[in-house]
């Protein structure tokens, strides 16, 4: 049975950091592509960052690039999302996605990944 549980959201200032956790259970993880997609109240879930399963390949959305980096630790079964410089429009559920992948590709698309995450809230405020 695939699992996949965020953690590490929470309520932290605007320039501020935080790193996300995804623990995934149930499947063979280096076999898999994983990404990181947020959700906001009144707004579709979108795109954060990806990375394909070896790590090679880590597509991030403009919104966050030069911020946010996307990791992997397949030993450990864990993906990672480093955030800084966090800012309110940060605010949003995040979710943790999987996709089996045969080679080095990250979706940005996640109509394409199979199984997700309950989400983890970040909320960025003073």
């Amino acid at each position: 049975q695939v699992q996949l549980a965020e953690s590490g959201g929470g309520l932290v200032q605007p320039g501020g950091s935080l790193r996300l956790s995804c623990a995934a259970s149930g499947f063979t993880f280096s076999t898999y592509a994983l990404g990181w997609f947020r959700q906001a109240p009144g707004k579709e879930r979108e795109f954060v960052a990806a990375i394909s399963r070896g790590g090679g390949s880590t597509p991030h959305a403009d919104s966050v690039k030069g911020r946010f980096t996307i990791s992997r630790d397949n030993a450990k079964n864990t993906m990672y999302l480093q955030m800084n410089s966090l800012k309110p429009e940060d605010t949003a559920v995040y979710y943790c996605a999987a996709r089996f992948s045969g080679g080095g590709y990250a979706s940005i698309w996640a109509s394409e990944y199979a199984f997700w995450g309950q989400g983890t809230q970040v909320t960025v405020s003073s």
